[in-house]
């Protein structure tokens, strides 16, 4: 038995019978030889047999029994990826490495998300599994920016390219026109009666009447003119093919590879006849088809990596918008740093029309910040003492001082790209279809090659030559890059418009299913509605007028913690109220507040609190407020009833417009709250939902999702609370609003950064848009190879012709996924000013 040994770091230990359950369930595990846990180093030593389990298994083992293993992810950049099978190969070998739990590789943004167990993979040892497999990671050991050195690094292979493409058309477009000139004129020749060909081709004693293109050395020409293209240009993937051929894989650079040398060597053998006068030898020479191959595949590479970079800009103009220094204030002086210099605390300078550096709270003065290039809000938001302020917006007026809370990596800018990066990293489900195809595919067109050069040989009487040409046809037409790029790049570019609007998809899955939704469940509070009270009526009796009313309740209230007496003394102070300060004040919870303002006996409370007073109550007043989804609190002065204030939570602007668009696009739109149901059913009435689901205690709102989902109905449920995590798990995709709590956000698939419903419409139609772009790219991919390969084989196809169409397969492809960065939604307007993001600093961790 072979046995191998890991090191879990366990998470959730706290006394020595954690210690015996983990071993316990470590133990119980088939395949596991011994398992021995530390509590002192919370960490598991585990020998087993590969044979039998692995990694993955074990540590799904420690879940089950009520434990963790901490897990980190790194983003390692592969540079001489061509193909979905150079995909699967680096990802098999990294995979290999001993504490790797996962690796995802994307073709698009050519990195590897690798999920492994701290302290048992170095980064040296990933990187000698991407070499061994043969390929190369990128340096950025020494880069101060890491995405600096990337994109110094993409952008110096596109150079090397692009150099590549200049010497092949250099050497090719003089071969290739002379080559075809020389073919038309030939067959345009009448041969002379008495004439040998042959002998003249040869250069005899009549070559001096010879024709031009019937001169003995042109082949020679080809052939010089050839071989700096085949050494110089096919160099990266013959190399390519060696390497995949020596790990036992094979990809496109085989496909390219075979198919160019086939050509240039069989002119080869063909001048080695010329030259030793071997008639067998002797014929046609295709040079030409070997240089044409290679200049337009690299060509192709060109613009496939050109477009490829632009996939990624939205996440590039994300990075690009912290500012490089910030303006400190320190000992009265104002000295600017780098802004990796910045630490918590500091106090930053920001001048009008500067960008706010990290994220921060107001200390000192007023503006209007611009924060729509994170949260999609078009209207500044304005800032005082006090407020929050997320790192790179911009401060449009006045001069503010900001006290730095969150710097580097832990600001909002910074999560939101880990975010958008982790979601572009992942793979959809779809792409599966593409991966199992390409598993198989090259050796597939090998042995299709192979069967071509061989029925045109045999069955086909055609001769070697032909069949070698038609075997090289099917070799270059085949395109497996297609494929591997026809889900990656839509989502790259799906996720970061996104991410630009404010719609952030925390990985391709959840931009997939959003699609396939057909239940869309809201939560009422803070999603439909603002989630905070306001006063909507003061109705004042018994000769009291309204302003003394609210004044004298808001007084009483100043001393209350309750949301619907907080919601009382803002109104009062929204309206410029001189309040007193309560001689007395006296609470009853859940009933309302006893207190002596200005020497007066004032009652603040419930109807029925007041009743127990021995307060006559207007019932009418009471139920008019309660039939419109009011609260009603009652206020007595002196033992008389002064008047009723009417308090509601408040529909957001824009939830009636962005219900009736989900509705319109053949959604089921359910409210779920816990509040009655005579509430409920009035703010369903307001915003047009039909199905409501009223008095849902927060336990039972995962249920409630779980019996939306029956009958195999996909249910998105909206939400902002804490309550609201256990439906945003149990649904198909959470949604979580951007204004609400972090626990809501690190449960939810999506997250919307602007806190409107219509940012649910956004998500939706993007995904749509998305998933129309990714079919259109996997058909496409499909119906080319199915399409051509067979003609190829029919030899109906020059190898020429299977080149260019090869190269520009995957442009197409990659082109066709930007056009999603140009597409307009119809939720893509002007939404209402929102609340500003003030905790999504910590809202979107991984």
């Amino acid at each position: 038995m072979s046995v191998q040994h890991i090191e879990l770091p366990i998470t959730g230990m706290t006394c020595a019978s954690c210690v015996r359950n983990v071993e316990r369930a470590l133990n119980k595990t088939e395949g596991v030889a011994e398992a021995n846990v530390n509590l002192a180093t919370e960490r598991a030593s585990v020998s087993y047999d590969p044979a039998l389990t692995d990694v993955n298994r074990i540590i799904e083992r420690v879940s089950g029994a009520g434990y963790g293993v901490a897990q980190a992810t790194i983003e390692v950049p592969i540079t001489g990826m061509t193909c979905a099978s150079c995909v699967r190969n680096v990802e098999r070998a990294i995979s290999k490495a001993a504490g790797v739990l996962s690796v995802n590789v994307n073709l698009a943004s050519e990195k590897a998300s690798v999920t492994y167990l701290p302290g048992s993979v170095r980064r040296s040892d990933l990187v000698k599994a991407v070499e061994a497999a043969g390929y190369g990671v990128l340096d950025l050991s020494n880069a101060a920016q890491p995405e600096d050195a990337e994109r110094a690094a993409r952008e110096a292979e596109i150079q090397r390219q692009k150099r590549l493409v200049l010497i092949g058309a250099l050497f090719t477009l003089p071969l290739f026109v002379l080559s075809m000139a020389r073919d038309i004129a030939m067959l345009s020749y009448v041969e002379p009666s008495g004439a040998g060909m042959a002998g003249m081709a040869m250069g005899g004693s009549a070559a001096a009447d010879v024709p031009w293109f019937m001169w003995g050395w042109w082949p020679f020409l080809f052939g010089l003119l050839a071989t700096p293209v085949q050494v110089i240009v096919g160099r990266q993937y013959i190399v390519g093919a060696w390497k995949a051929a020596r790990n036992g894989t094979t990809g496109m650079d085989t496909l390219i590879a075979i198919g160019s040398l086939a050509a240039y060597i069989y002119s080869l053998v063909v001048l080695l006849g010329i030259v030793l006068n071997i008639e067998a030898l002797q014929g046609h020479v295709y040079f030409e088809t070997a240089a044409v191959i290679l200049t337009l595949i690299t060509l192709g590479k060109l613009l496939e990596a050109r477009a490829k970079g632009r996939t990624s800009e939205a996440i590039k103009k994300l990075m690009g918008l912290t500012p490089r220094t910030a303006i400190l204030q320190r000992a009265g002086q104002e000295v600017e740093v780098n802004i990796d210099d910045v630490i918590e605390g500091d106090v930053i300078v920001v001048r009008p029309g500067a960008r706010i550096p990290v994220d921060g709270v107001v200390i000192e003065g007023r503006s209007a910040v611009d924060e729509s290039m994170l949260t999609g809000e078009s209207l500044p938001v304005n800032k005082a003492v006090g407020s929050s302020v997320i790192g790179a917006t911009v401060n449009k007026q006045g001069r503010l001082l900001v006290e730095a809370t969150h710097v580097g990596a832990q600001t909002a800018l910074a999560q939101i790209i880990r975010l958008v990066e982790q979601a572009q990293g992942s793979k959809a489900p779809i792409q599966r279809i593409a991966d199992q195809v390409s598993g198989v595919f090259v050796p597939i067109v090998l042995v299709l090659a192979t069967m071509t050069f061989l029925g045109w040989l045999m069955i086909g009487q055609s001769g070697f030559t032909a069949a070698m040409i038609h075997a090289v046809a099917v070799l270059v037409i085949a395109c497996p890059c297609a494929l591997g790029l026809a889900t990656p790049t839509a989502v790259m570019v799906g996720t970061g418009k996104g991410a630009e609007m404010g719609t952030l998809f925390k990985n391709s899955e959840a931009l997939e299913n959003a699609q396939r939704l057909k239940v869309i469940a809201l939560d009422k509070t803070g999603t439909i509605t603002r989630g905070q009270p306001s006063v909507t009526d003061v109705i004042a009796l018994n000769g009291y007028n309204a302003e003394d009313l609210l004044r004298l309740a808001a007084s009483a209230e100043r001393g209350s913690e309750h949301p619907l007496g907080q919601a009382v003394v803002q109104h009062a102070q929204d309206k410029g109220l001189n309040l007193s300060q309560p001689q007395s004040f006296e609470a009853e919870s859940g009933r309302g507040i006893r207190a002596t303002i200005d020497g007066k006996n004032v009652l603040v409370g419930s109807p029925r609190y007041l009743r127990e007073q021995g307060i006559a109550v207007d019932s009418a007043q009471v139920d008019t407020l309660q039939a419109q989804a009011r609260t009603a609190v009652l206020v007595a002065v002196d033992g008389a009833a002064a008047g009723v204030i009417g308090i509601a939570d408040t529909v957001k602007p824009g939830s009636r417009e962005a219900i009736q668009a989900l509705q319109a696009m053949g959604l089921e739109v359910v409210m779920i709250t816990g509040d009655n149901e005579k509430t409920a059913q009035a703010i369903a009435r307001e915003v047009g939902i039909a199905r409501v689901l009223a008095e849902v205690l927060p336990g039972q709102k995962a249920e409630a999702v779980k019996s939306l989902q029956s009958g195999a109905h996909k249910v998105g449920m909206v939400g902002d609370g804490i309550n609201d995590a256990p439906a945003l798990a149990q649904a198909d995709v959470g949604i979580a609003i951007g204004t609400g709590t972090d626990i809501a956000m690190e449960a939810s698939d999506v997250t919307l950064m602007s806190g409107e419903l219509k940012g649910v419409v956004r998500a939706i139609e993007l995904s749509k848009a998305t998933m129309r772009t990714i079919y259109q790219n996997l058909f496409w991919a499909f119906i080319y190879n199915i399409v051509l390969i067979p003609v190829a084989m029919a030899g109906l196809l020059v190898p020429a012709l299977a080149a260019a169409a090869m190269a520009f397969s995957s442009v197409f492809v990659v082109s066709n996924s930007l056009r999603l960065r140009s597409k307009r939604l119809q939720s893509a307007t002007t939404l209402p000013q929102a609340a500003p993001l003030q905790k999504m600093g910590h809202s979107v961790g991984i």
